[in-house]
């Protein structure tokens, strides 16, 4: 870490610096001096093949919301001795952000009022940077949300995956292939959907809290590109609205839970309620499909190349993620929000 450390100015014999968190892609640190508390952490390089369009995209939100909301709570980067918000060693590329005291993250959303808080300040990242064109963020994940391009990768992995795999796998292969009507929803819907800088990544992990459970703020923006509200609102639901994980292979565990689905509708509409318009309004629900459609397609279409991108802890684990993500969505599809 000297290195890193040297380039903000700190030493590393005078610091703390012990592993902060459990995110799956970047590395992160708390880093104590005597100067306060900071959070360190390196890019995944592999991921993000361009760290400078994230640390651009940071700070073109930071000079905005400075200007345009300053009241908001905007974890901006601490720059650097050379005044850059990323650097470079030769473990890769780093970035170091100010510690916010009495503040906390969730793993696992337990209760529909963190689910309320953790929709609310997503809607509300949303809806204050509406003021910002969304054409100046940089793509720091080409084509992440394309769910026609998720669907075309699917059908190539049915012609030059793993032979055997395909064929034990027909049954679930079936079922994709009964709801491609998803993906032709999201195609004829795109001219109705405004283009907003969006999140890309609402798991609740990614919301500060603070000590009486109250959300402060969005954290982990290397996601935050040009996109549509059906992502945030989809994500949100993909991963707060069932009891378990996409990791459960009992699928009689898996439902949706009706307190949880009004508790994102209500936080998210109590920010952007007044930004979304009629058609968009009317593809709230479809957001929740199109996401868990689009997660069930990568987790079936790893399977069938072999595991090249999630990677499997055992055999057949991106198999039982894909069935979990497909019984997730017909528990959805069969959901009516507006029911009793």
């Amino acid at each position: 870490m000297q290195d890193v450390l040297q380039q903000y100015g700190f030493s590393e014999s005078s610091c703390s610096i012990q592993p902060l968190g459990n995110g799956l892609i970047n590395s992160t640190w708390l880093v104590e001096t005597a100067q306060g508390k900071f959070v360190l952490q390196r890019i995944n390089h592999a991921v993000f093949r361009s760290p400078e369009d994230i640390a651009f995209n940071i700070r073109l939100l930071a000079d905005h919301l400075k200007q345009e909301a300053p009241d908001y709570l905007f974890i901006a980067p601490v720059p650097a001795l050379s005044g850059e918000d990323l650097v470079k060693s030769g473990n890769g590329f780093f970035r170091l952000f100010p510690f916010v005291d009495n503040s906390h993250t969730i793993d696992v959303v337990e209760g529909p009022e963190q689910a309320y808080e953790a929709a609310r300040q997503f809607g509300r990242f949303t809806k204050v940077l509406s003021g910002l064109d969304a054409g100046q963020l940089r793509i720091t994940l080409p084509h992440f949300h394309d769910l026609g391009l998720r669907y075309r990768q699917f059908e190539e992995a049915l012609v030059r995956g793993n032979a055997r795999r395909i064929k034990e796998s027909e049954a679930l292969i079936d079922l994709v292939k009964a709801n491609r009507n998803i993906v032709d929803e999201f195609e004829q819907s795109r001219p109705g959907l405004r283009i907003r800088c969006t999140h890309h990544d609402t798991k609740i992990s990614n919301v500060l809290f603070d000590p009486a459970g109250k959300g402060l703020c969005v954290i982990d923006l290397d996601t935050v590109m040009p996109g549509y509200f059906i992502s945030d609102v989809g994500d949100m639901m993909r991963t707060y609205l069932c009891p378990v994980s996409e990791e459960e292979k009992d699928l009689s565990k898996i439902c949706i839970r009706k307190e949880f689905y009004n508790a994102i509708e209500e936080g998210y509409l109590s920010e952007m309620g007044e930004e979304l318009s009629a058609d968009e309004k009317n593809h709230f629900h479809f957001a929740g499909k199109f996401m868990i459609y689009m997660q069930a397609i990568r987790f079936l279409a790893d399977h069938l190349n072999n595991d090249t991108y999630y990677g499997a802890k055992y055999e057949g684990h991106n198999f039982v993620r894909a069935i979990n993500q497909v019984t997730l969505l017909q528990r959805l599809m069969e959901f009516n929000p507006n029911g009793m």
